[in-house]
């Protein structure tokens, strides 16, 4: 709905507060009450964000749900592998509120029209539009579909930063899709530094490893990825999208504030 923890944090809050002043007494279907709740919570929380956010801040990556490598059993695996990933959470937030709202609830979570329409205040035939609209533009996006395979995944992803911390300019173009694309968030502080790059060469010409860093492998969105530190300081967290033994994606989030939050939970459980 949100991709922002400190957002959905807030956004459970808000709703167990409006519930609990509400009073479920009578209420037939306390789970479709409480969704409705909070649909409307995110709802109002998207349209503030729009308001206030900069035209200027470049590109803003989703925060990510970050969970350690190996940790999990092979089933749990294949569950977390169908988790809303980084680049259809990008897509998501090029929508509308309303959009979003329609799509999320009836494309990933099956609601019907008929329970989406009250919860946007609006007819089912307009929730009905409002998602199709998401829906052609999530679809235009053509958003890669990751090898279903971890741990080819993490043998991709290994032999990048392999690459990258030697130098090996040849050894990054070959696991790099020619049509790879970077997307790079440095926060508000940076915005210069905040953008989009795409092709194999201009990719690997930003890959370098820092000084005094430690990789740590973890699942970033249910795929392959990494949390960088320098002297136990998470510095970065970097999601990959695999397809066919290739890098076709790379989220990078490096605003430092940001990073530290997010990752909190992964690096205590290391």
């Amino acid at each position: 709905m949100l991709g922002s923890l400190h957002e959905a944090d807030d956004a459970v809050q808000d709703t167990w507060v409006r519930a609990s002043r509400a009073g479920a007494s009578g209420v037939e279907n306390l789970g479709a009450w409480m969704t409705t709740i909070v649909a409307r919570v995110c709802l109002n929380k998207l349209r503030s964000r729009k308001r206030r956010r900069e035209e200027t801040y470049g590109i803003q990556i989703p925060d990510p749900v970050i969970s350690r490598a190996g940790a999990l059993l092979p089933e749990d695996e294949a569950l977390l592998a169908d988790q809303v990933g980084l680049a259809l959470l990008v897509v998501l937030d090029r929508l509308s509120p309303a959009e979003r709202i329609a799509f999320v609830l009836h494309d990933l979570f099956d609601f019907p029209f008929d329970v989406v329409a009250p919860m946007l205040d609006r007819s089912t035939d307009a929730a009905r539009q409002l998602a199709s609209r998401a829906r052609r533009r999530v679809q235009g996006a053509e958003i890669p579909t990751p090898d279903p395979d971890l741990a080819r995944q993490r043998a991709v992803v290994d032999a990048f930063f392999r690459a990258a911390r030697e130098g090996d300019f040849d050894a990054l173009l070959s696991i790099l899709h020619p049509d790879v694309i970077l997307r790079s968030d440095f926060g508000s502080r940076h915005r210069a530094a905040s953008v989009v790059r795409r092709g194999a060469s201009a990719v690997a010409g930003q890959a370098r490893g820092f000084p005094g860093s430690i990789v740590h492998p973890a699942l970033v969105n249910g795929t392959a990825g990494a949390v960088i530190t320098v002297r136990g300081r998470a510095i970065a967290v970097m999601g990959f999208t695999v397809v066919a033994g290739k890098i076709v994606e790379i989220d990078a989030i490096a605003d430092p504030g940001r990073v530290q939050r997010v990752a909190a939970a992964f690096l205590s459980s290391s």
